[in-house]
């Protein structure tokens, strides 16, 4: 490969939550282990060098005034979006910054919807959009993905449209690819929600920002690509940060290319004051959308690959009563393990505890609507895949 996704990174000391903190008050890892971090959706690859070209030659400028966005900003965005999922017809005016996915779901929510008011997603579900909805005083309405005979994770449109109804719902966040389960939707399936968010007159909050990072064999569709209608009523939210791991540079990016919920939108996130992007954030964005960009998302999909299905036959050869569906997107694995906790008469916590003392430092799913889940990222070079599984199956499933 020309980009390297083997190298393990000395992250600890060097302002990495994944390394330096432990997501389990009051367990630590035993002596004679190395932590391998698990967890919050993060990678443990060095990024691509194009973008640390970027932020340096922005670097030898001795200015950080005030500054206008540029056009080769919109311009990165507009070729990207055209080049990995086929979109036609973007202009500069439907793409608007936000300093993050969920500030601009909490401004859509605000924009849209009355306190107290309902609001769809579906479970499980990412614990930020859970959190922001409660936060802000609305409603919220889950409505359970379903698995067949241990299947891939599917909508459940009978209770979805029971659930609209009843609860008298126009506002949706939806998730796609989906987090935590991976699931990547296909077209039928995302126009078949579409016909129900257009019946009951919802606008429709697509967090799209792991679009990037599908897996082989598997394509993100924009929801908004699906239909005319699903163009005009869909608010879609995409980000560098997960697919080149830019997190703490701060910025994202909505389309939206509606005017009426354009203009909403920016109204209410204009309200802090505080929307604003910071200028080594956006030369990152814009030295990440470049050719080479491309090249290193096309690798990293294929490692990512690879460690998901290694990862994916270990588990389901070697733990037994953990059960997953093989994931389509994100580097997350969402396992069920109530038949081994149950089997075992084991709880979750004492599964969780066992997992991180041996190094092996991964998620309670639990925030996310799983009641015996694990959420586990697979985002580090392969031989710490390997390890990792290999300490679980030593030490913990036994």
């Amino acid at each position: 490969m020309k980009y390297d996704f083997t190298t393990i990174m000395e992250r600890a000391g060097h302002d990495a939550l994944a390394v330096d903190t432990i997501p389990m008050e009051g367990v630590e890892v035993k002596k004679g282990f190395t932590r391998i971090p698990m967890w919050v959706a993060d990678m443990n690859f060095p990024t691509l060098p194009t973008i640390l070209e970027a932020m340096e030659d922005r670097l030898k400028h001795h200015h950080f005034g005030y500054f206008d966005m540029p056009d080769v900003y919109y311009d990165s965005i507009i070729n990207w979006q055209k080049d990995r999922f086929g979109v036609t017809g973007m202009t500069r005016e439907d793409i608007g910054y936000e300093n993050g996915v969920l500030g601009c779901v909490s401004s859509a929510l605000q924009a849209f919807t009355a306190p107290g008011e309902a609001v769809l997603m579906h479970a499980p579900a990412y614990i930020g959009f859970t959190k922001t909805v409660e936060s802000i005083g609305r409603k919220l309405v889950l409505s359970e993905l379903v698995r067949s005979n241990g299947g891939a994770w599917r909508m459940d449109l009978e209770d979805m449209e029971r659930k609209l109804r009843d609860n008298h719902i126009h506002c949706v966040i939806f998730c796609s690819p989906h987090n935590p389960t991976g699931r990547v939707w296909d077209k039928e399936e995302l126009e078949q929600a579409m016909v129900l968010f257009q019946k009951y007159d919802c606008v429709v909050i697509s967090d799209e920002i792991w679009a990037d990072l599908t897996l082989p064999g598997h394509t993100h569709i924009p929801l908004q690509s699906v239909s005319e209608d699903a163009r005009e009523r869909t608010i879609a939210i995409y980000a560098p940060s997960k697919t080149f791991n830019l997190a703490g540079l701060i910025g994202s990016y909505h389309v939206i290319y509606a005017p009426y919920l354009r203009d909403r939108i920016a109204k209410y996130a204009s309200a802090s004051h505080y929307n604003s992007c910071n200028v080594l954030s956006m030369h990152a964005l814009i030295g990440a959308y470049k050719e080479e960009g491309r090249e290193w998302v096309d690798e990293l999909r294929t490692v990512l690959g690879e460690n998901a299905d290694y990862a994916y036959k270990f588990i389901t050869k070697h733990f037994e009563g953990v059960t997953l569906a093989k994931p389509e997107g994100t580097y997350m694995l969402f396992l069920d393990c109530e038949a081994w906790c149950k089997k075992h008469e084991q709880s979750l916590d004492d599964l969780l505890r066992a997992g991180v003392e041996v190094g092996v430092i991964w998620q309670d799913g639990r925030p996310f609507y799983g009641k015996y889940s694990i959420r586990v990222n697979l985002a580090l070079p392969k031989v710490l895949v390997e390890e990792a599984m290999e300490r679980l199956a030593k030490y913990v499933f036994i």
